[in-house]
């Protein structure tokens, strides 16, 4: 059973291998934003191209290593 998640306000089902390092959503307000799953990482984008743009960076581009949430997320500072 994979492990859960806890990112902000959502549950996120990470991958047993934990490839997956970057959660891509939108904030409450709409905002797009990328967060790693740990919470070390994250930042606010004018756009979903840029937020998964930065994170596929800062993973290498890994394959799988970053998902894309339908569920609103927020970036805590």
């Amino acid at each position: 059973m994979s492990p859960t998640v806890q990112i902000a306000a959502i549950h996120v089902q990470a991958p047993a291998s934990d490839a997956a390092r970057f959660i891509v959503g939108q904030d409450p307000e709409g905002h797009w934003v990328a967060i790693e799953i740990h919470g070390r990482a994250g930042g606010l984008f004018r756009s979903r191209e840029a937020a998964v743009d930065y994170a596929e960076d800062e993973t290498d581009r890994r394959p799988d290593a970053v998902l894309l949430s339908g569920e609103r997320i927020e970036l805590r500072i």
